[in-house]
């Protein structure tokens, strides 16, 4: 399975993507961004799908179309969102449906959205956790592939909390990805539609 990991930012999660051995042949954002170059410096094929050539008016099935495009131009058979900073739209899943990976900082599913961490301490709750899901078109939808529980601490802030879910991300996603590859389906066989587990499971 070829894999592309899709990019906004600094690329820490591509980093780990690429220690961990996931052969990702693709790496592809949505704006210049330091992962870019993390990419190429790697020895890794780039592609750039730019947000910003639709000027003042963003057409997200238009764009979603056009990384859809550039995927199917490299081959892609799996799609790592990986800091990812555009929702991608109704043509991407049209092309794309059951073979794109996210990664979400908290127990899915709950905490959706931008502000899982934030969220999640405003709730009071005493554990969250990382959760990696095949993307669906709703935001932080999907079938569940691997979850672990991250204990909030009482003197915790949104930064301290949040870096301690990247710790285990930066393991789990990788892992998570490994096991897809190995066994060559997105979904494991014995478990087409998986429930929402909330202790610690890898796919």
């Amino acid at each position: 399975m070829r894999v592309a990991a899709l990019v906004s930012g600094t690329g820490s999660i591509l980093d780990a993507l690429l220690a961990a051995d996931v052969p990702v042949e693709l790496v592809l954002a949505d704006r210049p961004c330091p992962a870019l170059e993390r990419a190429a410096a790697a020895g890794v094929a780039t592609e750039l799908v730019a947000r910003d050539r639709f000027d003042a008016g963003f057409d997200r099935d238009a764009y979603s179309s056009l990384v859809a495009d550039a995927l199917d131009a490299h081959g892609v058979d799996l799609v790592a969102m990986a800091g990812f900073g555009t929702i991608l739209g109704q043509p991407a899943h049209d092309r794309y449906g059951g073979r794109i990976v996210n990664t979400h900082p908290a127990l899915l599913p709950r905490f959706k959205g931008w502000h899982a961490v934030r969220d999640a301490l405003a709730a009071g709750v005493t554990t969250t956790g990382c959760t990696i899901h095949v993307a669906g078109l709703e935001v932080d939808t999907g079938p569940i592939l691997a979850q672990e529980e991250v204990p909030v601490l009482p003197d915790d802030d949104e930064a301290s909390l949040h870096e301690r879910i990247k710790v285990v991300e930066r393991r789990l996603y990788p892992a998570t990805l490994r096991a897809i590859l190995d066994r060559g389906t997105v979904l494991p066989p014995d478990d087409p539609v998986p429930s929402h587990p909330t202790t610690a499971q890898e796919a």
